[in-house]
């Protein structure tokens, strides 16, 4: 039987608990996984460069042997053609997750009849947490130490300002 590749695309920005959860499940249901960070996203500037994302989830993956992490920019359907993948990995945390996720997934099928989504959900302690509100507690002054890798966690301290952190700058805490 071939090996089965799967590809769990993102923005990553930055990389979360949650994310790393869906890719640890994802690497035990597939022979390989690779991680794919999207290069230019609808969501506006990134706080992250891609390089940056890219490195912190080389180290945050480093442990799973099956894992690879790649950047890609363009359709997933092309990306998963070049990686020889047959499936993709979306992580779906709520309804609302779901109705976008189906139809990209629809979307994707069109595209590619042979490519496969395949919906994991996160660890219950994570299934409120994205990206975006990482990086508005966090710039606030709120703790998410819990909710990020440590490699996480220090680059944002590197990255962020520290006027967005203090109380001086109206944060609340």
């Amino acid at each position: 039987m071939p090996a089965i590749r799967a590809i769990y695309p993102g923005t990553f920005d930055p990389p979360t608990n949650g994310h790393l959860d869906v890719v640890t499940r994802g690497a035990r249901l597939f022979d390989s996984l690779v991680v794919a960070v999207l290069k230019n996203s609808s969501k506006g500037k990134p706080l992250f460069t891609t390089e940056e994302r890219a490195e912190m989830l080389t180290e945050i993956t480093a442990p799973i042997g099956n894992v690879t992490v790649a950047t890609f920019d363009g359709l997933l359907v092309d990306f998963a053609r070049q990686q020889s993948a047959t499936a993709v990995i979306r992580g779906i945390r709520a309804v609302s997750d779901y109705e976008y996720e189906f139809q990209m997934a629809m979307m994707n099928r069109h595209l590619d009849p042979n490519l496969e989504t395949v919906f994991l959900q996160p660890a219950e302690q994570y299934t409120y947490v994205s990206s975006r509100l990482i990086k508005g507690v966090f710039q606030l002054g709120g703790d998410i130490s819990t909710l990020v890798p440590p490699v996480v966690m220090k680059r944002l301290h590197a990255k962020t300002p520290a006027a967005l952190t203090t109380p001086e700058s109206g944060a609340s805490t």
